[in-house]
């Protein structure tokens, strides 16, 4: 049985050889099929692992409170719809810090003044892309940052919001090319702030430039950019991810009667986990995962027609060869097996090239992103599993046909 399956193979791997021409046009069919399969689900893959690993670095054992919900959209405007209420102000903001931040847990509030300011130090300036943070010194611990020059803020500086500002890496890079800035003033605007701490690289994630911020004091937010529709965000840190759903829920209660919501009504703020946004996120991804493999199956479906016209082609053109193969005594099983290994040869091949392809085109999406290399496994087998199937789907009607062959007038054929 092995040798008639070796023997089969031969035979198939001469008969492709022959036909040099026909088979890499026929490989590469199947070839685009499988690449758009295999590309399209690497990236989402590569997207996945990029979410995991953004999102792992929030923390999973913290959670943000806000007035608003997370504006998740893919392209076509799907997704969830934010939520708005209120502002949290800077009053109901501190109120909340006080009562429920102990020992156990860590609460840091935010507010975000823009997200495209300038930045300038003495004759450089930034593109108006730079986000300006006001925050206290558990921001940086909180949001998963690390320093590589200076310090954090002292409770003095946060007491009286003085001038003082912290810079995210790239931002020094492109402001100070010789050296790590600190003690510099930079300004923002009207508004100068000595550069006391510069943050390690953290990188993009999403459309947030994380590298690109300017943290000042909160209370120094409130004293030069203050406005009515501020509205500030609450991070708590708990000891543990454990300890989160019971905090959570203590949090809600704090905060409800902090702004005085009624029993009856629903919460005048959004809570969001790094696992929920990540989860969100992740759902979107499914969803482009069944688009792509919708889009690839029916590129494959054309490769299959293509593949079994050039089969019945193949066949027609053998005619005389197959009216000699039976002469000599080979079986309708026999031929109809040659015909079949070819076809599924042909698909086997091009879903290799295929399959190269699309980890190529599919990793290339780490460049945005900044993730790693991944081999999809999973998708590998698919498709080859898809190949062969593809393969018998349309060898199947020209080995028979093959089969079928009256032996007498084959070899009268011209």
């Amino acid at each position: 049985m092995l040798s008639k399956f070796q023997e089969n193979i031969r035979i198939a791997w001469v008969s492709l050889r022959g036909q040099k021409l026909r088979t890499i046009l026929t490989m590469f069919i199947i070839a685009f099929g499988i690449m758009s399969l295999v590309g399209m689900l690497t990236a989402i893959d590569v997207l996945n692992q990029s979410i995991s690993s953004n999102f792992s670095a929030l923390g999973a054992s913290s959670f943000t409170i806000s007035n608003r919900g997370a504006n998740l959209q893919i392209m076509g405007g799907h997704g969830s719809r934010a939520k708005r209420h209120t502002p949290i102000t800077y009053e109901e903001a501190m109120r909340f810090k006080k009562e429920f931040q102990n020992e156990q847990l860590k609460v840091s509030l935010t507010s975000v003044v823009t997200r495209n300011a300038v930045v300038k130090y003495q004759n450089v300036k930034t593109n108006p892309n730079i986000s300006v943070i006001g925050t206290d010194d558990y921001y940086a611990e909180i949001a998963g940052f690390e320093f590589e020059y200076g310090r954090n803020f002292s409770q003095d500086e946060l007491k009286e919001g003085r001038a003082v500002a912290i810079i995210g890496s790239e931002l020094r890079k492109n402001l100070f090319q010789f050296g790590d800035g600190i003690e510099e003033d930079i300004r923002i605007g009207n508004n100068r702030y000595k550069v006391i701490g510069a943050l390690k690289s953290k990188g993009a994630s999403f459309g947030a430039g994380n590298d690109k911020n300017v943290i000042i004091p909160l209370l120094n937010v409130r004293l030069n950019y203050r406005n009515s529709r501020t509205s500030y965000l609450i991070t708590v840190k708990c000891k543990s991810a454990h300890d989160v759903p019971i905090v959570l829920e203590e949090a809600k209660g704090v905060l409800r009667a902090i702004r005085q919501d009624k029993p009856l009504d629903e919460d005048s703020f959004e809570i969001e986990t790094s696992d929920s946004l990540s989860g969100e996120l992740t759902q979107m991804t499914s969803y482009l995962s069944m688009g792509s493999f919708l889009i690839a199956l029916i590129t494959l479906l054309g490769a299959l027609v293509g593949l079994l016209n050039i089969m019945l082609v193949s066949v027609t053109e053998r005619t005389r060869e197959i009216g000699v193969r039976k002469a000599i005594g080979a079986t309708r099983k026999s031929i109809a097996l040659q015909f079949l290994t070819e076809a599924i040869m042909i698909c086997q091949l091009g879903g290799l090239v295929g399959v190269i392809l699309g980890m190529l085109v599919g990793n290339s999406v780490t460049m945005l992103v900044g993730g790693a290399f991944v081999i999809p496994w999973l998708w590998i087998i698919v498709a080859f599993v898809i190949c062969l199937f593809v393969g018998v789907g349309s060898g199947i009607y020209p080995a028979m046909k093959a089969a079928k062959l009256d032996p007498v007038e084959s070899l009268r054929y011209e």
